[in-house]
């Protein structure tokens, strides 16, 4: 039987009986003998692929508000050679993420993707697992999560805001400072529940602010041109006014494409060439000076919001 790389890996049966197109398999993690707890397993899941999962009525039962959606057995029988066997409506890769997490296993191995992740995460609510409880901080569906933040971050946050996982919420929305609000669906929006998306909003707006911050503050820091010096006989207070032209037509072609997030380098780059035509040492160095003081300037301008 195939298996892609976000099913359990499992090996076959010796107990197992021929299906339409193959054996059923046992999960390699919920073994009979896998000891994951002291007593035996007591219970079988079996999942919508044929894979079965030996594990503990106790755990699932302490876990979940509704009896595991009210499928868990009054009284289970002692002994793995007598499981009650449930049918679980469930991919073999969803009921994996779901018991490794109630049993506080790492199933990143299995290296599940985010949309089995996110459908692991919405069924919890069916067995009447609470994520909002279930998924912290410390624990490594927590970290296996956030581990999609740079690939999907809005999809993480709506997910998080859906199933009210405050710690996930805010460590994904340090990847949404450059996500645009307008290509937020209805969909996502409705399913992220007001509080998040009024959070999105505010956050996007203080983004917003702070570029224009941003972009405002390098044009005054750009306004005054190299400082002046005193006339000489190579170089008179005309040529320094030529200089000054030079700066403001360089910091005018800078100005129409400024970004908030455009580089020291770049800046540079774009300045200190005025320098190499200078026949004057004394304007050279102060455009040097000039820059040199406009990149520490803009070095210092606030990044974050």
């Amino acid at each position: 039987m195939s298996l892609d790389s976000s099913q359990p890996h499992c090996r076959s049966s010796p107990q197992s009986s021929n299906a339409a197109n193959g054996s059923l398999s046992i999960s390699n993690t919920f073994l009979p003998t896998a000891q994951l707890r002291p007593q035996a397993p007591d219970l079988i899941l079996l999942s919508t692929d044929l894979i079965f999962f030996y594990v503990h009525s106790q755990v699932l039962e302490s876990a979940s508000g509704n009896s595991f959606n009210n499928l868990l057995p009054a009284h289970s029988p002692e002994g793995a050679d007598n499981c009650s066997i449930l049918s679980i409506p469930e991919a073999s890769s969803v009921l994996n993420i779901i018991l490794h997490t109630l049993y506080g296993l790492d199933c990143a191995h299995h290296l599940p993707s985010f949309p089995t992740l996110a459908k692991a995460v919405d069924s919890m609510q069916i067995y009447g697992i609470t994520a909002e409880l279930t998924i912290k901080p410390s624990t490594p569906l927590f970290a296996l999560l956030l581990s999609h933040a740079p690939h999907v971050p809005m999809d993480l946050y709506t997910l998080a805001g859906h199933h009210n996982i405050e710690d996930l919420a805010v460590a994904v929305s340090a990847h949404l400072l450059s996500f645009s609000l307008s290509r937020l669906t209805d969909a996502a929006a409705q399913r992220m529940g007001a509080i998040y998306l009024k959070r999105q909003v505010a956050s996007q707006r203080e983004l917003f602010f702070l570029h224009l911050g941003r972009v405002e503050a390098l044009k005054r820091v750009l306004l005054s041109p190299p400082g002046a010096h005193q006339p000489t006989p190579g170089c008179s207070i005309d040529q320094q006014r030529a200089l000054a032209r030079e700066w403001a037509l360089a910091s005018a072609r800078l100005a129409t494409d400024l970004r908030p997030d455009i580089s020291t380098q770049a800046l540079e780059l774009a300045l200190l060439p005025l320098a190499a035509p200078l026949p004057c040492t004394l304007c050279q160095n102060a455009l040097k000076a000039r820059v040199q003081n406009l990149t520490e300037q803009w070095a210092a301008v606030k990044r974050t919001i």
